[in-house]
């Protein structure tokens, strides 16, 4: 794998965002064979190709949502991304926490493997907020 720059870093996790703000993969984002390997609080994915990735996140994300806090931080071979992501449905509010590990090859993203805390409802957050005094939002 070859290494990014700071400045390709940042690109890539804003692209990224925009990803996942708009179930629109922007180009210059992910190499063609791009993988990616999602793990869930109880299942994993996997899906190969920029198409079948937007497919495994329009399918998983239909509603389209913010992303109201990310941070990245380079490695050698490219970048981690810890991001949080809100959504709104018919059954109410919905949040997750992740985490993305991605490597960079030739300026884009080529392989990635993200984990997710899985979807929080209402009540999940209601009963998190009740029980557990965080130190850091």
């Amino acid at each position: 794998m070859s290494t990014a720059t700071d400045t390709r870093v940042k690109e890539l996790a804003d692209l990224f965002v925009r990803f996942l703000e708009t179930n629109t993969a922007p180009e210059g984002l992910f190499t063609d064979d791009v993988f990616l390997d999602l793990t869930l609080p109880q299942w994993r994915l996997q899906a190969r190709g920029r198409e079948e990735i937007v497919a495994l996140r329009r399918r998983s994300h239909p509603v389209l949502g913010t992303v109201p806090r990310h941070r990245v931080d380079a490695t050698p071979t490219g970048f981690v991304l810890e991001f949080e992501e809100s959504w709104e449905d018919g059954q109410g509010t919905w949040y997750c926490r992740e985490l993305m590990r991605a490597d960079v090859r030739d300026g884009r993203i080529a392989e990635a493997a993200v984990y997710c805390t899985g979807d929080w409802d209402q009540a999940t957050r209601a009963a998190h907020a009740r029980e557990v005094v965080l130190l850091r939002p």
